[in-house]
């Protein structure tokens, strides 16, 4: 515990030239045994102390104590105990929580559990917050003298404090393990998590003002009968539970992880599903319901990132409040869970449907087919009856969310795939042995019959030569080779299939909806209202033509366009629909 330096704490302890030591306990005891006035307990102060006694003189050993055992006694030291504050002590020790990093180890959360243990048998500490260390891009430590990481005060002006704090709150270094700071990253936080919650608010902010609405009591107390505004309060409140208990349990990853979930659940599913509501005409009951959750979730949603972004919290809650309300989200208490708003059996039905339209997205991206080209089909396949109810009951939102015309559910994947069997060697290998080859020929043959059965849980005979074998289902690994013309994705509950091929009126459909995609980027690069109305000119190939003619009506609905006009010649932007080229000139219909 002692070090050969200048600064440090004195080791207590004066040694006659015998070899006899005396270690004092207090500033008292060693005024007593010099007979001199203590008043500064740096080295340069102490060692001039000599000590007389029987017939012995006492000097200070040189040696200082590690600072780590001063990091240590902080517990006890910063109230003077045992000499002060006795009471305030053991009424707050051990602490609840200590936070450092990994490097911390064998330095204070070392020290910390030697001294708590020797003086009262338990460590100082009953939580230990630990975090990874923070290195550069190429994985080195970050060095003043190589420059190798982003300029903080840069990084903290142009993507603002929150972004950096959920990079590294939602990172490996919140479990104790390294992690690798990029700029990349706090683009990324920002991009996928941070503007899509700004914009939810805008969002909302938007169509209130545009329908007059606004949080009184009576608008906020409507009845939510719409599945989808169910759902989402519903997993509010999971949320809440779920943050109160690991913040509870100083679990700082899985405090973060579930809310940043949210934000993809909030954004990316219940506004894109809901958004037809807030755009319909009237003031109708669906609509005033999405304007209550929709609010409700945004404004408690608020309450419970305070702590991980406090900026965009209580951004969110300052335009949200009422005048009765606290001025910060930060005076505002966190929310409670309230477990009679939590419809388990509707949560488990939806995480069906977001599953289905999860392999549906990925088949597409896997197979480059845009999302705004429809598709005919999509074939769900389960042999499950709930989840086929379920699938039954919300194909609506699947078909909507994936742009597929029809939703067949059905049992057999046989219309999907072709079946075959293969000899699972790590059961049938130590069985089998020599014999071994010619089964695995005959297991590759077996009829559709024989692999129903095994899928239906059942054993089968297969005869080898004179030989009969008793075959299980866990004997046989099944394999399946998708259908031409179809695209297939398979998991333990579901089997998703997308049919590719497409009509002439898919096709120029799909052509309609890239044009209306180009032109709701040309509204926002010009800064148009979103009630403002457009004028469309276009100038494209015949085969384009055709297409923009027959949804025309579509397309302005869609735009807001008052007009739809195809030139000869325009001085428009260029952009590539499918492959067509097209000019296109966007005018504010004044």
């Amino acid at each position: 515990i002692s070090r050969n330096r200048f600064w440090g704490t004195p080791l207590p302890v004066w040694k006659s030239e015998d070899g006899d030591v005396w270690c004092f306990g207090s500033v008292s005891e060693l005024e007593e045994a010099s007979g001199e006035k203590i008043t500064d307990l740096h080295k340069h102060f102490l060692d001039p102390l000599v000590i007389e006694k029987n017939g012995k003189t006492y000097r200070r050993i040189p040696e200082v104590l590690d600072c780590w055992f001063e990091s240590g006694s902080m517990p006890y030291a910063q109230e003077h105990y045992p000499f002060e504050n006795k009471e305030r002590f053991e009424a707050n020790f051990p602490a609840d929580f200590i936070c450092e990093g990994l490097d911390q180890t064998r330095g204070w959360f070392y020290t910390l559990a030697v001294l708590g243990s020797a003086l009262f048998d338990t460590p100082a500490f009953n939580n230990c917050v630990v975090n990874g260390l923070i290195l550069a891009e190429d994985g080195k430590k970050m060095s003043k003298r190589l420059k190798n990481y982003p300029d903080p005060n840069e990084m903290l002006n142009k993507y603002g404090a929150d972004a950096v704090r959920l990079y590294m709150l939602n990172s490996p270094a919140v479990r104790g393990e390294d992690l690798r700071f990029t700029e990349k990253g706090l683009v990324e936080t920002t991009r996928q998590q941070l503007l899509p919650l700004w914009n939810a608010l805008v969002f909302l902010s938007t169509y209130a003002k545009i329908d007059g609405w606004d949080p009184s009591p009576e608008n906020l107390s409507v009845k939510n009968s719409n599945p989808l505004d169910r759902w989402i309060l519903s997993r509010l409140h999971k949320l809440i539970a779920e943050v109160q208990k690991e913040m509870d349990g100083y679990d700082l990853n899985r405090s973060v992880a579930p809310f940043v979930g949210f934000i993809d659940l909030l954004t990316n599913w219940y506004i894109r599903r809901s958004r037809r509501r807030f755009w319909k005409a009237g003031q109708g009951h669906d609509k005033r319901e999405a304007y209550a959750t929709l609010y409700t979730v945004l404004f408690e949603f608020s309450k419970l990132i305070a702590p991980f972004i406090p900026y965009i919290a209580d951004g969110i809650f300052r335009t949200l409040r009422h005048d009765t309300d606290h001025q910060s989200v930060h005076l505002a208490f966190f929310p409670e869970a309230n477990s009679a708003k939590r419809d388990l059996d509707l949560e488990k039905r939806m995480d069906l449907v977001l599953s289905t339209v999860t392999m549906g997205r990925a088949l597409r991206a896997k197979h480059q087919l845009k999302i705004r080209q429809p598709l005919p089909k999509i074939f769900l396949v389960t042999r499950d009856p709930e989840a086929k109810n379920v699938l039954e009951e919300l194909s609506e939102l699947i078909s909507d969310e994936l742009n597929i015309k029809e939703v067949v559910i059905t049992q057999d994947e046989e219309q999907l795939v072709n079946l075959s069997a293969k000899a699972n060697f790590k059961t049938l290998g130590r069985k089998l042995g020599k014999k071994m080859k010619i089964a695995a020929q005959l297991i590759s043959g077996l009829d559709f019959e024989n692999i129903r059965t095994l899928q239906n849980g059942k054993n089968i005979i297969l005869k080898m030569g004179e030989e009969t074998l008793e075959l299980t289902p866990e004997d046989i690994l099944i394999q399946r080779q998708e259908k031409e013309g179809l695209l297939v994705e398979t998991d333990n509950l579901l089997t998703v299939a997308l049919d590719t091929e497409l009509s002439e009126n898919l096709i120029q459909e799909g052509f309609a909806r890239e044009f209306i995609n180009k032109v709701q980027n040309m509204r926002k690069d010009m800064d148009l209202d979103v009630m403002d109305r457009i004028l469309i000119s276009y100038q494209s190939s015949a085969k384009l033509n055709t297409a923009l003619d027959a949804f025309s009506d579509f397309i302005c609905k869609e735009t807001l366009a008052n007009r739809l006009q195809p030139q000869g010649t325009l001085d428009g932007t260029e952009w590539d629909l499918n492959g067509e080229s097209c000019k296109i000139k966007v005018e504010l219909n004044l």
